[in-house]
């Protein structure tokens, strides 16, 4: 009979013992039995190829997502009146995101920076961040910038006065200034920066609260546990706010199509369709050569964005899919401490797709103009506007109707006095369906970032972006006791 000696010394039967020692890291990672049976089955098959948990006839979060969304635009377009009915529905669900963000961004950027020692890393790391935000904006820029001339959707627009009174609707808001951007990061009450859902003055508090629980040493610890257990909560929480996603953006589709319906594109339809080649030709050409010179995981990375980015495009809301983004980043392979930092900065300084609309929006308007006024905008006062939009873009995330504030402060600023708030006008029928996709698109850039400047620093972990989205995934978290994430996998989303 074979026998071992235990860690005490003492010699034991070796199946014994051997049942022993494996039977507390089962219970261990084990948080329930359904959930450790599958983990059990997540090993690879014999040709070595990682298996999807999930069953065939169980469709995963984006179907029923897709589902939603083309049930939502039938009702709509069907009965109108319904779609007012139900949206209610997509503000409770709206609503349940927004519970969770301040909560999830607090704990994540304290556990990845105080809890993994990143605290050297925030500086360098902010700076690469910002160097490749303006790098990406400013692409974003000039592409919007080539499409609109190319494709002209101002030309024959008429800019007739309009019974909307823009000003008013966007509150009589002007973009702030580089120093008022400044100040407004740091929060004067972060209980105030919560209620008010302001991501940037969480993430400045956060990273001022990780460096103040790294100085302490032992006595942060706890704070540290604290956190890491309110972090495994809030992905937790959002695996549960997530069931109800396929009703929220169903609910926003029937709303959308029953108010506005198609007769919108009627006249302006050269516009959104022009908006969405531009968006398309960006995400090609300027995603696709990211995604080439850092090596990310090409088929991983879209089925990671997936999801989150059909929450962006159904709800108009880059908070709705902020939550499910920084949980489906930190599984592909980024580190925490970057997915807190790098995610929730970029909401307000990497609107990749907003910005290309501001581009596009104010040259649209530009053109339309030139019938009222006689005088055509050329090529070197696009480009000084351009410029000028490189600087009101920034920093304006927190402001309601962020993109229409910054147009109106250009317009006002490049055209005679009256016609910028007639054009924001004419724009305001569709930007709800061009909101659709440029929140999509700043959604996917915010994930790309935090791929981007994991690699730059060196931490991109390819062995999980391997197993993403397989039934490996799930056996590599429960060892590692992320258990949010393992019941994530094992429910196939």
């Amino acid at each position: 009979m074979m026998c071992i000696r235990d860690d005490s010394g003492t010699l034991r039967n070796g199946a014994q013992f051997s049942e022993e020692r494996t039977r507390p890291n089962r219970n261990a990672l084990c948080f329930n039995s359904t959930l450790y049976a599958n983990a059990r089955q997540m090993t690879a098959n014999v040709s070595g190829t990682p298996r999807r948990l999930r069953p065939w006839y169980y469709p995963s979060l984006t179907v029923q997502i897709m589902i939603g969304l083309i049930v939502g635009g039938v009702i709509g377009w069907l009965r109108p009146e319904w779609g007012n009915a139900v949206y209610f529905l997509r503000d409770i669900f709206i609503n349940l995101i927004k519970s969770i963000i301040a909560p999830l961004v607090f704990s994540t950027v304290v556990v990845g920076i105080a809890g993994a020692g990143a605290l050297r890393k925030v500086g360098r790391m902010g700076i690469k961040a910002l160097i490749y935000f303006e790098i990406v904006t400013t692409a974003a820029l000039f592409i919007g910038l080539a499409v609109v001339n190319f494709t002209k959707p101002g030309v024959g627009v008429t800019l007739a006065p309009s019974n909307i009174d823009i000003t008013k609707t966007i509150a009589q808001s002007h973009p702030r200034t580089l120093i008022e951007t400044l100040v407004h990061v740091f929060p004067s009450s972060v209980i105030e920066s919560m209620v008010h859902g302001d991501v940037l003055q969480i993430v400045v508090f956060a990273v001022l609260f990780a460096m103040a629980v790294s100085a302490i040493g032992e006595k942060g610890k706890p704070i540290i546990r604290a956190m890491e257990s309110l972090s495994q909560v809030m992905f937790k929480f959002t695996n549960y706010v997530m069931m109800f996603a396929p009703f929220g953006v169903g609910a926003a589709m029937a709303h959308t199509i029953g108010t506005q319906g198609l007769r919108v594109l009627v006249n302006l339809g050269n516009l959104v369709l022009s908006l969405y080649l531009a968006l398309i030709i960006f995400i090609v050409l300027i995603f696709g050569l990211v995604i080439f010179i850092v090596r990310a995981p090409l088929r991983q990375f879209v089925r990671a964005v997936r999801e989150p980015a059909a929450l962006a495009f159904a709800t108009t809301s880059s908070e709705s899919a902020l939550p499910k983004a920084m949980q489906v980043m930190e599984r592909i392979g980024v580190p925490k401490h970057i997915v807190g930092f790098v995610m929730p900065s970029g909401y307000s300084f990497n609107l990749d797709g907003s910005t290309l609309y501001l581009a596009m929006a104010s040259v649209f308007v530009a053109q339309a103009a030139e019938a009222t006024t006689g005088q055509h905008m050329g090529w070197d006062r696009q480009i000084m506007m351009m410029l000028a939009l490189m600087i009101t873009s920034k920093g304006v995330a927190a402001v309601p109707r962020a993109s229409l504030v910054v147009l109106l402060a250009t317009l006002n600023s490049f055209l005679p006095a009256g016609l910028g708030p007639i054009g924001v006008a004419v724009i305001f029928g569709v930007d709800e369906l061009m909101d659709m996709g440029r929140t999509c698109v700043n959604l996917i850039g915010n994930c790309l970032a935090t791929i981007v400047v994991a690699r730059w620093e060196g931490e991109f972990d390819d062995e999980r972006a391997r197993v993403f989205g397989t039934t490996a995934e799930a056996e590599l978290d429960l060892k590692s006791g992320d258990l949010a994430f393992a019941d994530a996998v094992a429910q196939g989303d």
